[in-house]
């Protein structure tokens, strides 16, 4: 675990783990240690860990894929190069708790890939988003080509890849690749509060909206309501949400209310 602890610093608050990506010399570009650091954090989340805080030390979330060690691979070494970014990838996109992303300045190719892996997107708003993978003759391969169509549209994408267009936060925000925006500087202490937010939900509810909803969004309809009915009757069927059920009914937990 040496390069983990060195290339993705770790930090605990509470039920939260914090993780930055740590090449802030290289304005947390993706080599390969880096990727296999990343890896090997959420292979290895401690049992209490309720949900993570993942950022980038330094000027910038990830500025992309570290091209230095791209260009010596041939195809096959090309296949298994992006499948060990896929591997990475959906360890936190299927991660056991969810997974905060905070996002300031470059979040470009493979950061980009790898914040759109995440479930709760924070941007400060000097962040900006490419994929310039269409000017340096490639094509993204760590899950750009599936994540990011999701969140924004393929016809954005494709606009991106193609004319190499650069995204400022507010178009980020607008078009869906974060979910909250705030001022610089702010970007963690948002991220950290949204995360202990939602670690004090129960677990299991947690684990359904992160594992559940992105694959029955995925089904036909007719499928994807079934599923969703036992994941409801699972759910519900917890003692945790039991109790917080009777909690609401009791008026001892908060309603819902119109945003100030």
């Amino acid at each position: 675990m040496a390069d983990a602890e060195t290339l993705i610093q770790s930090t605990r608050h509470g039920e939260v783990l914090h993780l930055a990506l740590n090449r802030p010399a290289k304005r947390n570009a993706a080599n390969d240690a880096l990727i296999a650091a990343l890896d090997a954090q959420f292979a290895h989340i401690p049992a209490d860990v309720r949900a993570i805080a993942l950022s980038g030390n330094g000027e910038h979330f990830c500025a992309g894929l570290d091209l230095s060690e791209l260009s010596e691979r041939n195809v096959f070494e090309g296949i298994l190069h992006s499948r060990g970014w896929h591997a990475a990838l959906d360890r936190i996109q299927y991660a056991p708790v969810p997974v905060v992303a905070v996002l300031h300045g470059a979040v470009v190719g493979g950061g980009l890939e790898i914040a759109a892996a995440c479930h709760v997107r924070v941007a400060e708003n000097n962040a900006f988003y490419a994929f310039p993978e269409g000017q340096r003759g490639i094509f993204v391969g760590g899950g750009g080509s599936v994540r990011v169509p999701r969140l924004i549209g393929a016809a954005r994408v494709a606009d991106m890849m193609l004319t190499g267009r650069v995204l400022d936060a507010d178009e980020g925000q607008a078009t869906g690749l974060s979910t909250y925006l705030v001022q610089p500087g702010e970007g963690l202490a948002k991220g950290l509060a949204l995360a202990q937010k939602i670690a004090a939900n129960a677990p299991m509810s947690n684990y359904a909206v992160i594992q559940a909803l992105p694959r029955i969004a995925e089904l036909a309809p007719e499928q994807g309501l079934f599923v969703e009915s036992l994941v409801a009757a699972i759910a519900q069927g917890e003692p945790a949400a039991k109790e917080r059920l009777r909690a609401f009914l009791e008026k001892r937990a908060a309603k819902v209310e119109k945003p100030q």
